[in-house]
């Protein structure tokens, strides 16, 4: 047996081989890990996180910066990548981007199939105004954090990804003005906390989801000028926050559904250029709209008249009727809307013919904030009223044209001092023109064609000097060309056609203007000959001057108007023209 000395000394011995053991060991371990340490230290990069810095240079190899100091410019390792501009990273998470901003940049190129998405703490994705080609990748819909999503007016193609709605904290999204196409995914209305949502100028088609009915919170919704078709659903007058409906230019068709109007919040209400019928306004009666400052249906096929109480609409601002099978008489009612700015109902049936159609304009002398009043192309009859000259300062606007109307201008229309464009032509407009027309410094467009006006040119018309357009054909025109009209050398059209004014074509008149791409004047008892200065009118495209008495050879100096075509039916059995026509071509 093992003397107990011997046993004492072969512990001794053990616990020193352990400790030696356990020393060892921690040695070792203390070398790994001082390694792993230092490989962590030397793969971590000087600054910033990896991932998505990572994510914004695949996104700069994808975009197409504009040469020499563009917004990519500074996205290079000179700057932690949370300077770089249209950069924003979080203040609680100091090295995760937040917002990409680059708006209005010029940036040309695609968005990345895969890149985006690892931004995984976005929330703000706005990249409008740019060049951008390529379709909507369904990486943006792994950005569950995203609250904005603007790529409006680009040129971005395809549909609009199914993935785009698990961003389920989306609050605006706007695709506007780009070049996509197919439906609008029904899992939009599954964003539950979208308030915006704009999708116009596009080429989609379809049908409008009857899911965006449960987003309660929306009160923004645009998706004109696309190619969508069917009923405007019911479900949409479940949108008790909307402010903003715009369905412009598409091919929605039916009635427009009484659910719409129980939306009292609506300030905006465009369904203009559609197929849409019924008696729209007649319905109205029933229901409210406290807010709504524009009404928009023109150019549809509602019937129907124009109710009184449309003037319960207190704050209407914009009262676009036109173009629809409107009948009956306008109410005198409309002149109690003292915000109106713009009331147009023409291309409609309204009025009789009659004297007194035109009574309602007494009214509308007391809404101060007019701009445009366009009542163009119905059965309008009855005297031009006098109160004309009283309708607000501040119109700019005014048409009556294509109507019966008769009786004169009134003297005082030049009371209407900021007027750009008078129109009243295929009327039965007689007496003179006045000649307090000169004093409409601002006018561009005077159309007085096809009426039964008499007596002179007024030569206070060379008081236009912005004119562009002077149409006064068919009319019974008397005199000469007042040499005061060269003071217009705005003109581009010039139609004097059609009248029995005479003299000559005035010399240093018609070559002063320098824009005139269209010059009429036959049908009249012009004599002498065409001026050669007509040859200064570099942008001319039509002159036409038959059934005259002018004679003399065809000025030579037309062949060096750029713009001129050649057609000139100026010789006849009323014209004794000379001359090669060929030296004009």
């Amino acid at each position: 047996m093992m003397s107990k000395s011997t046993q004492l000394m072969e512990m001794a011995v053990f616990s020193f081989r352990l400790q030696w053991w356990f020393l060892l060991v921690s040695l070792v371990i203390s070398i790994i890990s001082s390694f792993k340490l230092e490989s962590v230290s030397c793969s971590t990069p000087t600054f910033g996180n990896e991932t998505d810095k990572h994510a914004l240079l695949v996104i700069k190899n994808h975009l197409v910066d504009v040469p020499n100091g563009g917004a990519l410019s500074s996205w290079n390792e000179s700057l932690h990548f949370c300077g770089w501009e249209g950069v924003t990273c979080g203040r609680k998470h100091e090295e995760k981007v937040t917002v990409l901003r680059l708006e209005d940049q010029s940036l040309g190129g695609s968005l990345p199939p895969i890149g985006i998405g690892n931004l995984s703490f976005l929330r703000e994705l706005l990249l409008s105004n740019n060049n951008l080609q390529g379709s909507i990748l369904s990486d943006i819909g792994l950005l569950r954090r995203l609250q904005h999503l603007n790529l409006s007016w680009n040129s971005l193609q395809g549909q609009i990804p199914a993935e785009l709605t698990n961003c389920s904290n989306l609050i605006t999204m706007d695709l506007t003005k780009n070049n996509l196409t197919r439906q609008i995914p029904f899992q939009v209305g599954h964003l539950s906390k979208l308030l915006l949502l704009r999708l116009g100028a596009n080429g989609l088609t379809g049908v409008i989801p009857f899911t965006l009915g449960n987003l309660s919170s929306l009160q923004m919704f645009s998706v004109g000028f696309n190619h969508l078709e069917g009923g405007i659903p019911h479900d949409l007058g479940h949108l008790k926050s909307l402010t903003l409906l715009y369905l412009t230019a598409n091919n929605f068709s039916g009635t427009v559904p009484p659910s719409l109007y129980n939306l009292s919040s609506l300030t905006e209400f465009y369904v203009t250029q559609n197929i849409l019928s019924g008696n729209f306004l007649a319905n109205m009666r029933r229901f409210s709209f406290p807010q709504l400052r524009t009404l928009a249906i023109a150019l549809n096929q509602f019937t129907g008249i124009i109710p009184e109480t449309l003037s319960n609409i207190s704050r209407l601002e914009i009262l676009d009727l036109g173009t629809n099978y409107l009948t009956g008489q306008v109410p005198d009612s409309l002149g109690v809307l003292k915000d109106l700015q713009w009331l147009s109902l023409d291309i409609n049936n309204l009025g009789r013919g009659m004297s007194g159609d035109l009574n309602f304009l007494n009214s509308l002398t007391n809404v101060s904030s007019l701009r445009t009043l366009s009542l163009s192309q119905n059965n309008f009859g009855g005297l031009l009223p006098n109160s004309i000259v009283n309708l607000s300062t501040q119109i700019q606007g005014l048409y009556v044209g294509g109507n019966k109307i008769f009786g004169s201008i009134p003297k005082e229309i030049g009371n209407l001092i900021n007027l750009t464009v008078f129109s009243a032509c295929e009327n039965y407009l007689t007496g003179v023109i006045p000649t307090s027309l000169g004093k409409l410094q601002s006018l561009r467009v005077l159309w007085l064609s096809s009426n039964r006006l008499s007596g002179l040119l007024p030569s206070s018309l060379g008081n236009l000097s912005l004119l562009y357009y002077l149409g006064m054909t068919h009319n019974n025109l008397e005199g000469k060309i007042p040499t005061s009209l060269r003071n217009c050398d705005n003109l581009q059209i010039l139609d004097l056609s059609g009248n029995k004014l005479s003299g000559s074509v005035p010399e240093n008149v018609i070559g002063h203007f320098n824009q005139l791409t269209v010059l009429y004047l036959q049908q009249n008892s012009f004599t002498g000959s065409i001026p050669a200065d007509v040859g200064r009118l570099k942008n001319l495209n039509e002159l036409f001057a038959s059934d005259n008495n002018l004679s003399g050879e065809i000025p030579r100096e037309l062949g060096s108007c750029v713009g001129f075509l050649g057609s000139l039916p100026m010789w006849n059995k009323s014209s004794n023209y000379e001359g090669p026509l060929v030296s004009l071509i």
